[in-house]
């Protein structure tokens, strides 16, 4: 229910620039997500999921048309000296907080939680952000550091490519 709620084709105009999440699941994807890549990390109260952060393989992704352009355009990206790869890196997100959370330093506890549980897999973790985003964005530079590392384009929208280190920790700040 937090990823329809947040969902671009289900929030009204004037609420997007409060954020949005443009990827959908479908329940086996959801599944997948959780038993094979353990790749959902969430934050809940009383039942109700309050935040959530998926991640998992570029292989888990790849069966997706945008992320399969992601996927070609690696090669072209560097991260601390090193090309992304499918093997030395991963996709990250979406995110999503509860509107009434955000604000609240949910966002960095879900974020560094998710960047730790894919630590032992992999170096480098990677994302997008939707350039018309801009609360995405902020809270990927402002409130963790990710690095924008470019950008491309797909279905006539542009992202930034951004990236961190998967050993960095929120103590590290």
């Amino acid at each position: 229910s937090l990823l329809k709620a947040n969902h671009i084709d289900s929030i009204i105009e004037k609420d997007k620039p409060d954020g949005f999440v443009t990827t959908n699941f479908t329940d086996a994807q959801l599944e997948a997500l959780i038993v094979h890549e353990h790749g959902v990390t969430i934050a809940k109260e009383n039942g109700a999921v309050l935040s959530f952060a998926m991640a998992a393989s570029w292989e888990f992704w790849s069966g997706w048309p945008f992320f399969a352009h992601m996927i070609e355009k690696l090669p072209e990206f560097s991260f601390e000296g090193q090309v992304l790869t499918r093997q030395n890196s991963y996709q990250y997100g979406p995110i999503c907080i509860d509107k009434s959370l955000r604000g609240t330093g949910l966002f960095e506890r879900v974020f560094y939680a998710s960047l730790a549980s894919m630590r032992e897999r992999y170096p480098i973790m990677a994302t997008f952000v939707n350039q018309i985003n801009h609360r995405s964005y902020a809270a990927h530079t402002r409130k963790v550091p990710l690095m924008t590392l470019g950008n491309f384009q797909y279905n006539q929208n542009n992202y930034y490519l951004m990236a961190c280190s998967t050993a960095l920790t929120q103590e590290m700040l």
